[in-house]
């Protein structure tokens, strides 16, 4: 069973977790959660969902001051961490190795024993220091994935739009999902376009 660390922030865009939290709970993936407090406001604001929804779905839920908690230490192994979605300030913390919090040291903490860190950034549009710190923690071996939309899949609701970035999530931490549709090419030779399998 895979264990996989989720770190969820105050930015923008909440529902992506809480749409992983359901596909990961759905498919037996073991979930260790960090919530900030500014993240627990943002549950209030864009959604209709409450901090218990991110409880009822997780396998552990941490307090980001946890700073004892066992997903702080490089000796509890895990599949890799998504901050999902990760703030500007996140970002900059991990960039800089600054571990203030349990969702920072647990970031910095995967990054150091070689596993997998997605960080889905949700900001726009960025200046030169957001880049900056992309670059810094992509050299350091963290996977930047912005909540930037595809449109090949034709997507007709806002979850279609939420899943395809979430099968994008999964794909790079090596999660079997069928959650977008994906691109097969084209095939001309019935008069009509194929694009997907």
């Amino acid at each position: 069973m895979k264990k996989i660390i989720i770190g969820i922030t105050g930015a923008s865009g909440v529902i992506y977790s809480i749409k992983l939290l359901e596909f990961f709970k759905k498919n037996r993936i073991k979930t260790y959660v960090i919530v900030s407090d500014a993240a627990k406001k943002i549950i209030d604001i864009e959604t209709e969902y409450k901090f218990e929804t991110i409880v009822s779905l997780s396998d552990f839920v941490y307090n980001n001051n946890e700073m004892e908690a066992k997903i702080a230490s490089g000796s509890f192994l895990s599949d890799g961490m998504i901050v999902i979605p990760c703030s500007i300030k996140t970002l900059s913390a991990v960039a800089n190795s600054y571990n203030n919090n349990l969702i920072t040291r647990a970031a910095d903490v995967t990054l150091k024993e070689g596993r997998k860190l997605v960080m889905m950034i949700r900001e726009t549009p960025f200046h030169k220091g957001h880049l900056k710190l992309m670059l810094k923690v992509a050299d350091n071996g963290a996977c930047i994935l912005p909540a930037i939309p595809a449109f090949y899949h034709r997507p007709k609701t806002i979850e279609d739009i939420i899943n395809q970035t979430l099968g994008k999530i999964c794909d790079y931490l090596q999660i079997n999902n069928n959650l977008f549709k994906r691109w097969n090419g084209i095939d001309f030779k019935a008069g009509q376009p194929t694009l997907f399998e």
